[in-house]
């Protein structure tokens, strides 16, 4: 089967720095590729992260509305957020879900699904998107970051749906884990 080959890697023949931040590093590497290239390449390095498909028992799931300065506008997508140094999916989405939306869940409500990269010709940054089951009933306050205000709402999946089709919602994340539920879960 063609993607039961193995990947040829390159060889990073320098890398040069740029920037270091909190959230990512900018760095140019010279590298030489699997085909004998020898290339210059900028790469942002990011933290991962992981996004949550967060669903109720009676088919609603949280979304949130939030300001995203990359696009100087606000936007809707599920819960996520960066996960912390040493930090597993699970733990980085339980701390995600309540720091954002309040409510808590437990890893026996987890699942995870896939883990998709945006644009892999510039960042390293891998998002592990999760399947949630919300408890209503277990919820406590949010605990947003300092520079952080998100408004989350529970809506029909349908909407949801509705929304991703419309183009009302392009968060590759977001996009990626309802086409996933689609396509490998809700058919089971």
């Amino acid at each position: 089967m063609f993607f039961d080959q193995p990947l040829a890697k390159g060889k990073i023949l320098s890398e040069t720095p740029h920037y270091h931040g909190p959230i990512f590093d900018v760095v140019t590497q010279h590298i030489k590729t699997p085909d004998g290239l020898t290339v210059e390449r900028d790469l942002i390095r990011h933290a991962n992260a992981v996004a949550m498909l967060a669903m109720t028992d009676d088919g609603r799931v949280l979304v949130n509305r939030e300001y995203r300065v990359a696009v100087n506008s606000e936007v809707f997508g599920l819960p996520a957020g960066l996960m912390d140094p040493g930090e597993d999916w699970q733990t980085a989405a339980s701390r995600e879900l309540r720091e954002e939306t309040g409510y808590v869940t437990h890893h026996l409500q987890w699942m995870w699904m896939t883990a998709i990269r945006s644009s892999e010709g510039m960042t390293d940054e891998t998002v592990n998107l999760v399947l949630a089951h919300l408890d209503l009933a277990d919820k406590t306050k949010q605990d947003f970051d300092q520079d952080e205000f998100v408004t989350s709402r529970l809506v029909p999946f349908s909407e949801l749906v509705a929304g991703v089709k419309a183009g009302k919602i392009r968060s590759a994340q977001t996009v990626s884990a309802v086409t996933y539920y689609l396509a490998f879960i809700a058919k089971d």
